[in-house]
């Protein structure tokens, strides 16, 4: 009987025991942290900080270390609501801004700053209205990129104590008062139509300019194929004198050929003195028959008896 409450005192003890091993399993399994991707956590130990805890699994001693912040390291967009401004030339109106920034010290992040986010909210919003307040409306309307770069710049280096990166800053929407709106759709109306009677302008001129180019351009070719016909005719008409000419040479040559070959003919003939003095008497004949009014008379044929009585006959007649 003096073994049961041993036996019973032993189970117990082996129980208690077991509680204290799973219970001691259990707080080192959730001990162990993973750190997602692009994420850090803050560690405090005993309510200081200790470390920041980057990707991969982590112990954490409990009671004495305790996550202080849990961070994200991706590029974040803050969308602001819009802001009251006013430009130089004294015209209100809101500007809605959205800004780009990343986390790149999270001990910095944690500590700097007690409320990040508003911070970054109403630097923006006093930032924007010193650039504004230096522009006009107009310069305000055409300038964002210099907004944006001057914007950028003041916010990096304002936040940098905090630990945060301001990557980019643009201005969504610029909204002027309705009155301004409908003088500017009124102003670009008459630019519109400006324009479009320019252009227009601009295509008659042209147009004019081109049938005025055109019948020059037919003038002068005109004036070409006129003088281009000149020069044929004119090619045309000298070739034709050139064939005639051609041609008359040829008669000519074939009369002095012919006289040529008669003379040689009547060499080889052997005319006696008689025939030569026939032949003297015909050519003189057919000469008085003419219209000289002078006749020269070879003293070869001075002797004939029947030539003087023919001369003085010639003579009378004329």
């Amino acid at each position: 009987m003096n073994f049961i409450p041993v036996a019973l005192a032993a189970d117990g003890g082996l129980i208690a025991l077991l509680v204290i091993a799973v219970a001691i399993v259990i707080l080192l399994i959730s001990s162990v942290r993973i750190v997602p991707q692009a994420h850090a956590y803050v560690i405090e130990f005993l309510g200081t900080y200790h470390k920041t805890w980057h990707t991969g699994p982590h112990i954490k001693i409990p009671f004495v270390m305790r996550i202080s912040r849990r961070i994200s390291l991706m590029e974040q967009v803050a969308d602001f609501p819009p802001q009251a401004v006013i430009t130089k030339d004294n015209v209100k109106m809101q500007v809605d801004t959205v800004v780009f920034f990343q986390i790149t010290d999270c001990k910095l992040f944690a500590y700097g700053v007690a409320n990040p986010m508003s911070a970054i909210e109403n630097l923006t919003a006093t930032t924007l209205r010193n650039i504004m307040g230096e522009l006009d409306l107009d310069n305000t309307l055409t300038s964002r990129d210099i907004i944006n770069t001057k914007m950028r710049a003041i916010l990096d280096e304002a936040t940098d104590p905090w630990g945060i990166k301001i990557n980019r800053v643009e201005l969504k929407n610029i909204m002027p008062p309705k009155d301004i709106q409908d003088a500017m759709e009124k102003q670009m109306r008459a630019e519109r139509e400006r324009r479009e009677a320019i252009l227009r302008a601009e295509g008659e001129k042209n147009s004019t300019i081109l049938v005025a180019e055109g019948k020059k351009q037919a003038m002068i070719l005109d004036a070409e194929a006129q003088k281009q016909k000149q020069i044929l005719m004119a090619e045309a008409d000298r070739e034709a004198q050139i064939r005639r000419a051609e041609g008359e040479a040829e008669a000519i040559l074939k009369v002095q050929e012919a006289t040529a070959e008669g003379i040689r003919k009547i060499n080889e003939a052997k005319p006696s003195d008689e025939v030569i003095k026939l032949k003297s008497l015909d050519a003189f004949t057919a000469a008085a028959n003419g219209q000289a009014t002078k006749i020269i008379i070879p003293s070869e044929i001075q002797g004939l008896a029947g030539l003087a009585s023919s001369v003085v006959e010639i003579a009378k007649q004329k």
